[in-house]
């Protein structure tokens, strides 16, 4: 089967009624559960991001503070955050709100991670954070640059203070 580009799929979709294509999205939404949650959001959240970047905190606090102690398992259930929170962004396809959850993501990982340990795999998250973050802020609007870029310096000290693997130099704007 051949998949259409999107471009002719905007122009089909156009020709189509709304009864129509409330069938397709509904349709769309029954198959997987990220079409759902996408809907869901651009439905009901679309119009205030950063709240909905703040239920999204509020969610994901709980798998932070019921963290394993153990490298490898709290290595695994890191990724799972990592990823529930790239699915998130993704659904808003704000840079703010992505920085805005990256940062967040790497204060908890300070707080409640093991920063201590030597697993490389537990190291390389946080790093592959920061290094996002890094390259984010450049895009953002001058405002919100010196607002979040601020707050990262103060990240940056804080993670060169607590975590041993970590050099601040290789993470400068």
């Amino acid at each position: 089967m051949r998949v259409e580009k999107l471009s002719d799929i905007k122009k089909e979709l156009k020709s189509h009624n709304s009864e129509a294509l409330t069938e397709i999205c509904l349709r769309l939404a029954k198959y997987k559960k990220d079409n759902k949650e996408l809907l869901s959001y651009l439905l009901y959240e679309a119009d205030n991001p950063l709240n909905y970047a703040e239920e999204v905190k509020s969610e994901l606090l709980l798998n932070f503070q019921n963290l394993n102690r153990s490298a490898y398992t709290s290595t695994k259930e890191l990724r799972k955050i990592v990823r529930l929170l790239t699915k998130h962004a993704k659904y808003t396809g704000s840079k703010e709100v992505e920085i805005e959850l990256l940062l967040w993501f790497c204060t908890n990982f300070l707080e409640y991670a093991d920063t201590r340990s030597s697993h490389k795999p537990l190291q390389t998250i946080f790093s592959r954070q920061m290094e996002k973050i890094k390259k984010i802020l450049p895009k953002l609007h001058e405002d919100l640059q010196f607002d979040y870029s601020s707050t990262y310096e103060q990240l940056l000290e804080e993670a060169d203070n607590r975590v041993r693997f970590f050099n601040k130099n290789d993470f400068r704007l």
